[in-house]
């Protein structure tokens, strides 16, 4: 059976396992790379938690470690269960316990973990991005020439960004639209600093907005295939965002058209 990996933090207990039985000799650090060593091997982890045990157990350490894939995780619950890894004494591990009636919200992964996610599966290589579109929604000249002699509100610069990811291999193309905002405070230095950020942070949001239009279909034989779900809308955006977005995509589909009737994907 195939497997769907989105571009979203892993939350769900059959991606999570539970590490217990570590010895108290080495720090939390030390045994936190330690894990990342092992179990790295398996597949790529989106994190490893150590903490200590509780004052009533014995002296030692537990983990939490995340993959974004469950059948990793399965392999190396397996392989590394009752096994001395790194330690004279054995440890345990077991997948997470499932909570049927809990529902886990799903969150999206930050435009470096989606890099890092892509990179993995696709290959430094097997995809690329581009922006398309970095245009700067800010209103300051417009408080300049404002007659009101206390301004209600703090100016800030606003960017809106939009970006493409393509995967050539699978013919895939993705979109992804962000907006970003940082107040100003007074200064020249402040301001191109705001300036910089706010540019970096509308490029990041468009970049992890186009990975979440994917998903990662792993195969029983291994091999990699591609599935494309164009999300809902951008919600808490203004008229202007908005009217932009609906703008953007208009032009988008109007695109995939001539693409399609060209024979270009």
């Amino acid at each position: 059976m195939a497997e769907l990996v989105p571009f979203a933090v892993p939350t769900e207990s059959y991606k999570t396992l539970l590490v217990w039985a570590l010895s108290p000799g080495p720090t939390a650090e030390a045994l936190q790379l330690s894990l990342f060593t092992v179990f790295s091997r398996f597949g790529l982890l989106y994190s490893v938690r150590v903490f200590p045990n509780a004052a009533v157990a014995s002296p030692g350490f537990s983990a939490i470690i995340k993959f974004y894939s469950a059948g990793e995780a399965q392999r190396a619950q397996k392989a590394c269960d009752g096994k001395l890894l790194f330690q004279a004494s054995p440890v345990k591990v077991r997948l997470g316990t499932r909570h049927k009636a809990v529902l886990h919200h799903t969150l999206p992964l930050t435009s470096s973990r989606c890099q890092e996610l892509a990179n993995y599966y696709f290959g430094f290589q097997g995809w690329s991005k581009r922006i398309i579109k970095l245009q700067e929604l800010s209103d300051l000249e417009e408080r300049e020439n404002d007659d009101l002699v206390v301004p209600l509100e703090k100016p800030s610069l606003k960017f809106f960004c939009v970006v493409e990811v393509v995967l050539p291999l699978y013919e895939c193309r993705s979109y992804g639209v962000g907006i970003a905002e940082e107040t100003l405070e007074e200064g020249p230095l402040t301001f191109l600093m705001k300036r910089k950020a706010a540019q970096k942070h509308a490029i990041q949001r468009a970049l992890s907005d186009a990975f979440q239009k994917l998903c990662i279909v792993v195969l029983e034989s291994g091999k990699i295939a591609v599935e494309y779900k164009p999300s809902e809308e951008m919600e808490d955006v203004g008229n202007e965002e908005h009217d932009l977005i609906q703008k953007f995509w208009l032009q988008v589909t109007h695109k995939t058209e001539l693409w399609n009737i060209s024979g270009v994907t």
